[in-house]
């Protein structure tokens, strides 16, 4: 996919603008973060490296600059992911209260590993740090969804629910965005 075939929705672009003028002159980079969620959500749930040398053109930013920033956060996809990604906390807390057997159960369930795919594109395991929330752990977030105190019956049924809906989360599915 070319950068010319890479091009924001009206509606998103929109977003982008409002977004990016919210920041001062010559600080449009301010904006790369909610730019990056919004990328990431129309474009498949991920950031290729021609949406994110769109997104630097939109910031008037250098790609390197983009790709530091991709790179570094946990949130941000750089190889295709399934509609639904699993995240699994598996820092202290959660890893006293079985996390790691949280994170088998659902590689069994699955038939993945962590960092991998379902065959049928739907599901994607990841382990990641701290989510903020330990005194409810284990916990996974699904998009914008925390699910907390986790059992193997709770992650079947999640699982059984996110496959029968059939649809992308993304970390924006619960936020406003035109307040992002």
């Amino acid at each position: 996919m070319s950068t010319e075939e890479i091009k924001f929705s009206e509606e998103s672009l929109a977003l982008v603008k409002k977004t990016i003028a919210k920041y001062p002159e010559g600080r449009q980079k301010s904006a790369l973060l909610p730019i990056l969620h919004l990328a990431q959500a129309e474009f498949d749930g991920w950031l290729s490296v021609p949406v994110m040398d769109y997104v630097a053109s939109l910031l008037d930013i250098q790609p390197i600059e983009v790709y530091e920033v991709a790179s570094f956060y946990s949130m941000f996809n750089l190889k295709p992911v399934g509609k639904c990604i699993l995240e699994v906390c598996h820092t202290s807390s959660c890893w006293l209260r079985g996390a790691d057997d949280i994170v088998d159960h659902i590689s069994n369930k699955l038939n993945i590993k962590v960092g991998e795919t379902t065959a049928d594109g739907m599901f994607t395991l990841k382990t990641v740090e701290c989510l903020g929330s330990c005194g409810s752990a284990p916990m996974l977030m699904c998009g914008s969804q925390y699910h907390e105190h986790l059992t193997f019956e709770k992650v079947d049924g999640l699982i059984d629910n996110l496959r029968n809906e059939n649809k992308r989360t993304t970390y924006l599915d619960e936020v406003k965005v035109e307040n992002y």
